[in-house]
């Protein structure tokens, strides 16, 4: 049987909850950050995302300087920063000088996608020219800009030199995986809502790995859904707010984390209920035990170096309990 004994970290999109406004997710973040660190999780990850006016994770940066100082001993980063979006030099002296006030405690996760619609992703760009494309070049400038002073060109970032902040390759197809390997950098793919391509995403990073400066083996994470309660029932109950969350993505409708309902059949069609369940069917449901058995079927299949975890619970104190639940399984208790 495969080791279920593994790291475990957190990845919050800052949802904000019916009911509630945008001060109040982010100390919900916050809160959220302070609990999952008491537990003994690996790290904290907050997402990016553009005018997406139910969650507040637009200013990663700012959101993870929030967390920083909130917490003590988490791993605080990014799940990741839209390189598309931002320059990769502007980035660097952001990090570089969260990590000077914070040393050891900062990651920074990449990708490639906007994180927004296409209009909203003009709005946001840097040049006119489709910084996509240049995603592979602006990583290598970032991993120069937090390395030793005798890699650095005329421009440097102050803070940043000689920070070291581990950079993580962030994926939700096949692309950046063969990226991932091709740079010899860990790899995180977002199988909490694009799990069709995570196998061969596994299977093509490891294949292609070349060991680096930064990683000797490859180090694969995989980000997944998890709902963990006392009972199956209650797991099946509370995780009716993730699948109005992901209906809510199919339908491009603008309705705030909501209460967990009895029967979603008078809210959704078959097709829709299809589409927003095939995007959260990597998701680990039910009482200890069950997820217990999930766990340990997952890890025979990928055997994966690292879980982070996504959990779109309505009810905070029990998405508090899910998340202690799944730390107990994979701690061995």
């Amino acid at each position: 049987m495969t080791n279920i004994q593994i790291p475990v970290s957190v990845l919050n999109l800052a949802p904000i909850r019916e009911g509630k406004d945008s001060r109040q997710a982010i100390e919900d973040l916050a809160d959220l950050a302070q609990a999952t660190e008491e537990m003994g999780y690996k790290r904290y990850w907050i997402a990016e995302h553009h005018n997406t006016p139910t969650l507040v994770s637009s200013a990663t940066a700012i959101l993870i300087k929030h967390a920083l100082e909130h917490t003590k001993t988490i791993r605080i980063g990014s799940g990741g920063i839209m390189l598309p979006n931002h320059a990769p030099l502007v980035v660097a002296e952001q990090f570089g000088t969260m990590a000077t006030i914070y040393p050891d405690r900062v990651d920074l996760g990449l990708g490639r996608a906007p994180g927004t619609d296409m209009m909203t992703a003009n709005a946001l760009r840097r040049s006119k020219n489709d910084s996509v494309y240049t995603f592979p070049e602006d990583v290598k400038q970032l991993l120069t800009y937090f390395g030793p002073l005798e890699e650095q060109s005329y421009v440097k970032a102050h803070p940043g030199v000689e920070t070291n902040i581990p950079i993580y390759i962030l994926g939700s197809s096949t692309d950046s995986a063969y990226l991932a390997a091709e740079l010899g950098l860990p790899y995180v793919f977002a199988s909490h809502f694009a799990p069709r391509w995570m196998e061969d995403a596994i299977r093509i990073y490891r294949a292609n790995f070349k060991p680096s400066k930064y990683l000797e083996k490859p180090y694969m994470m995989v980000c997944l859904n998890v709902i963990a309660a006392e009972t199956d029932e209650e797991a099946e109950f509370l995780s009716t707010t993730m699948k109005q969350f992901f209906l809510n993505v199919v339908r491009g409708t603008s309705m705030k984390l909501s209460p967990p309902v009895d029967d979603l059949n008078g809210i959704w069609n078959p097709l829709e209920k299809d589409a927003a369940e095939g995007m959260s069917s990597v998701t680990f449901m039910g009482s200890k035990e069950t997820v217990k058995g999930q766990l340990e079927q997952f890890q025979d299949m990928y055997n994966v170096d690292e879980i982070m975890t996504v959990s779109y619970i309505y009810d905070e104190e029990k998405q508090k309990r899910s998340f202690e639940i799944f730390k107990e399984i994979t701690d061995g208790n």
